[in-house]
């Protein structure tokens, strides 16, 4: 191959090489990463892909009037997406209409690809409450046109997450409450036993598709309730009594 990674490598090695030669010190390249943000955990680890499911809970396919499928259907996100407690969910100027999605977040703490089911929770770091905002009228008009929707799913701020917790204080989770309420009422309220997929499942579905890295984080899905948010909005977020998350909405 005559251009690739190990090129870009090569080539970085010989730059720095010649800079040191030529200004007598090193030459120091970094590439920026948003690091996730964790009770009781010291080390960094930064947010690598954003993988979400779509329909894993029965009420909230049938709310959108789409199917339940057998196989978790995916999309991403990027981690420019993301914020974190007390920030502001930016409505875009592309949108009229975004709405909110509560999920739970797990994150990978171990490579691994085609990851069995009962060895995949050895793969996970930690969890998050996250949510997964929507541009639904970009989406809606997208879906009518067979287009593809990661545009609805992806703009800045679309995914406010959690300070996360590790694996060793979740004994279960597919027993964890997903609470939103917005304005102090509540909108979504359900519990992790109600998904279709388990978390198991999710993890080794989807190391069958990509090699899931660490730092990685997967959106499984939300439950029914999903609605509207608005400028002024104030978001609250809960995942059981393990970790919460507070944002706010406000125009571009």
């Amino acid at each position: 191959m005559k251009y690739g990674y190990n090129t870009c490598l090569f080539s970085l090695d010989e730059y720095a090489r010649k800079f040191h030669k030529t200004y007598k010190r090193p030459f120091l390249f970094c590439f920026h990463m948003t690091n996730y943000r964790f009770q009781n955990y010291a080390k960094r680890v930064g947010i690598g892909k954003i993988i979400c499911l779509a329909r894993t809970y029965k009420e909230h396919a049938r709310e959108m009037n789409t199917i339940v499928t057998e196989d978790p259907l995916l999309f991403l996100k990027p981690a420019s997406s993301v914020i974190f407690n007390h920030g502001t969910i930016i409505i875009p100027h592309m949108s009229q209409c975004l709405h909110h999605e509560v999920e739970l977040g797990v994150i990978i703490g171990k490579n691994g690809k085609h990851i069995a089911e009962e060895k995949a929770l050895q793969h996970v770091l930690g969890y998050l409450i996250a949510l997964d905002i929507t541009a639904r009228d970009i989406q809606s008009i997208a879906k009518k046109n067979g287009w593809p929707w990661g545009i609805a799913k992806g703009f800045d701020t679309f995914a406010p997450l959690s300070d996360a917790v590790l694996k060793e204080n979740v004994p279960n989770p597919q027993n964890l409450d997903l609470v939103l309420k917005i304005n102090g009422a509540i909108k979504q309220n359900a519990n992790t036993n109600q998904m279709i997929y388990s978390v198991e499942r999710i993890i080794s579905f989807i190391s069958e598709i990509m090699t899931l890295e660490r730092g990685d984080l997967i959106l499984t899905g939300t439950p029914e309730g999903v609605g509207e948010i608005k400028e002024g909005d104030i978001l609250e977020a809960y995942l059981g009594s393990l970790c919460s998350l507070t944002v706010d909405v406000k125009h571009a």
